[in-house]
């Protein structure tokens, strides 16, 4: 195996697998068991379920890739010929069923291993299953965002019911759909949250349930405490490549003495005991992960609107541009920066007029609290300790979903979702079934 390709995999395992007054009683039995003797919540995230407490689905992914063209007019930069088209994933039933919208993380595309994972448990139960790509992922952004300047949650919300009810016009051609269901994880269920109050509006599915999955409850919130992760790289982020190259020098040494040669899970639990990282190198490597989808995302942005953020406006990327300098100038941006010094500048100019509170304000929960208090349709559930969460944050649910609001002890942020118990709770939500642990 190539360095290169090596590298690739581990990255993707690493990335892919990435006190409060109120009763726990229901969930007071729950068992997360983690490699290291002490829990860790950052191991949490990183690593996610452990086998013998994951939930039983199937291997193989049913999602199929699709893809079609949003905006008919849209000009697209040639460097992002790749994107012309937005891609998607779905899985369809061979009878009428129940169809089940899930919406990604941050920087997560349609086919990342949570939605797969989601899609499993879904389409085995018998959902028609459509996948959809985070507003925050380049494809999304140069293929289906209006303004392609992602992070306003009504703006995103609305990006995302257009997407969906030009795929449904697709769909509903050669399949039969009995109801509509929407979920999302991470910033995909802080997603859901808007896309359902919109739909109360637009009635185009009139969603039976929504469930929200580890939702932020203030983007700018949970986006400055990942910001803040990076200041665990020695050397902060400027230094994160050299971070990650002696991290995955350790990580090769294991798999230069490991008896398999397969890149599989428990490749990587030995690969962590022996790395044995602490909570700082975990929340750094947390904070990386989440730099490269905000890189990423700030580049494709400033790219398509020629905002002269990071590209300067007389310049024109070509994909035979050396690009490596203005990706590592993206990386060297937090997403608070970008929200300060480029989101808002360009939302202040283009839209609304609001200060800049106003709109930190307003990419809130808070900001549909009354909806969320009101309507039966719609359940969270979340962790205890989830790490994207302001001390306190937690309490919002209980008190604004009452009983629609699940919460675990453990599992960091979305570490849990492949727990049987966690995947049982998701089927009854959205199926009514009580499934055997």
């Amino acid at each position: 195996m190539s360095r290169g390709l090596f590298m690739w995999k581990v990255m993707s395992l690493l990335f892919a697998m990435t006190f409060t007054n109120f009763c726990f009683a229901e969930v007071e039995n729950y068992s997360f068991p983690t490699i290291s003797s002490t829990y860790s919540k950052y191991e949490a995230t990183v690593i996610g379920t452990l086998p013998q407490v994951a939930a039983k689905l199937p291997k193989e992914s049913p999602l199929k890739v699709k893809s079609m063209r949003v905006f008919e007019d849209r000009f697209v930069p040639e460097v992002f010929f790749f994107d012309e088209e937005m891609r998607y994933s779905q899985a369809l039933q061979n009878e009428a069923a129940p169809l089940v919208f899930i919406i990604a993380g941050t920087g997560a595309p349609h086919d990342s291993a949570k939605s797969v994972e989601l899609a499993k448990a879904f389409h085995h139960e018998g959902f028609h299953v459509v996948s959809i790509s985070s507003p925050t992922f380049m494809n999304f952004i140069v293929s289906a965002s209006k303004t392609s300047v992602p992070g306003h949650a009504y703006q995103d919300a609305e990006d995302i019911y257009h997407v969906m009810t030009l795929i449904w016009a697709r769909l509903q051609k050669e399949i039969s759909v009995t109801d509509f269901f929407v979920t999302g994880y991470s910033l995909g269920g802080f997603n859901t949250a808007f896309v359902s109050e919109l739909d109360e509006t637009k009635q185009v599915f009139n969603f039976k349930k929504a469930l929200l999955i580890n939702p932020p409850v203030s983007l700018y919130n949970s986006t400055s405490l990942l910001d803040r992760m990076t200041a665990n790289i020695p050397g902060g982020a400027v230094n994160s490549n050299k971070f990650m190259h002696e991290l995955l020098e350790e990580v090769s040494r294991v798999y230069r003495d490991s008896p398999s040669v397969e890149m599989d899970e428990e490749f990587l639990f030995r690969a962590f005991k022996a790395v044995d990282p602490s909570n700082e190198e975990l929340a750094a490597l947390v904070g990386f992960s989440f730099r490269i989808s905000s890189a990423s995302m700030i580049y494709a942005a400033d790219i398509m609107t020629k905002f002269g953020y990071i590209v300067p406006k007389n310049v024109t990327i070509l994909p035979s541009t050396i690009q490596t300098e203005y990706m590592m100038t993206a990386h060297e941006i937090g997403f608070t920066d970008y929200i300060h010094t480029f989101f808002y500048p360009f939302h202040k100019k283009n839209s609304e007029d609001l200060d800049k509170d106003e709109y930190v304000e307003m990419m809130r929960l808070y900001s549909l609290e009354d909806y969320l208090k009101t309507s039966d349709k719609i359940e969270v559930m979340h962790n205890q300790d989830d790490i994207i969460l302001e001390p306190g944050e937690i309490e919002f649910f209980p008190r604004v979903f009452g009983d629609r609001a699940k919460i675990y002890p453990k599992g960091g942020h979305c570490g849990n979702m492949s727990h049987r118990d966690n995947v049982a709770h998701m089927l009854k939500v959205l199926a009514g079934l009580e499934i055997k642990k």
